[in-house]
């Protein structure tokens, strides 16, 4: 016996829901999750990037980085040293200004030319202002201070160095104030010649400070005033308390 199949076409059997239903989903879509999804902040790529440590290759580029540029400043002091002029006697002729900053050729002496400088103004001050009034001394070292301000610029200016160890004229005003307000005998100026010369050499604060800030005429000159004074503080306590 042979069994038919049923032609649904012209069917009544077949319900208008039931078409509809199977049209309308066709397969089973897959399940989302209820929840909704989380967005994660997008954070700025320079900060990712700062976040991350740097690389042994990028150190060590900028390590190479860094010594090619002290290498080529190098290069560049040392060509720039090559052409400028030297504190010779040549330089000294050249102006007014630059031999008296030179202490008139003291300064020119090795070693220490500090040292000679100073000497250059003890000699100097016994042989000239020794016999002046106290109060034509004290013009003089005032005047030869201004003139040195001007003097050690320009001799700085010329050379390319502002406070270049030849400059002595400021020695030479600074001891002059020393030597004018001390005893005149051998054995005090002596002493404060030593004195002096360290503390010119030792630079206790505010001179190396001084030294360091001012870089003008007016600070070589300065800083050897703040010796003379130490110099002075000293010899001041040793009369108060030996004498």
């Amino acid at each position: 016996m042979i069994k038919k199949t049923p032609d649904f076409s012209n069917s009544s059997d077949v319900s208008d829901a039931t078409i509809v239903s199977e049209v309308a989903s066709p397969a089973a879509p897959t399940a989302r999750s209820a929840e909704p999804e989380t967005l994660k902040p997008v954070e700025p790529e320079g900060h990712a990037q700062a976040q991350q440590p740097s690389s042994p290759s990028s150190i060590k580029a900028r390590m190479q980085q860094a010594a090619a540029a002290a290498a080529l400043n190098a290069a560049q002091k040392a060509v720039n040293n090559a052409f400028r002029p030297r504190p010779n006697w040549a330089f000294a002729t050249q102006s007014s200004a630059h031999m008296i900053a030179l202490g008139f050729g003291s300064g020119l002496m090795r070693p220490a030319p500090g040292t000679w400088g100073t000497i250059f103004g003890w000699v100097t001050f016994n042989y000239f202002l020794a016999n002046l009034s106290s109060y034509t001394q004290g013009l003089v070292i005032a005047a030869a201070f201004a003139i040195g301000v001007w003097a050690c610029g320009a001799a700085g200016k010329a050379l390319g160095v502002i406070d270049h160890g030849a400059w002595v004229w400021d020695e030479v005003v600074a001891f002059w104030l020393v030597l004018w307000l001390l005893p005149a005998s051998f054995t005090s100026q002596a002493w404060a010649f030593v004195l002096f010369r360290f503390f010119d050499i030792v630079k206790p604060p505010p001179i190396r400070q001084f030294d360091a800030q001012l870089k003008n005429g007016f600070g070589v000159m300065f800083d050897d005033l703040l010796a003379a004074g130490y110099t002075l503080l000293v010899v001041a306590l040793w009369v108060r308390l030996f004498h």
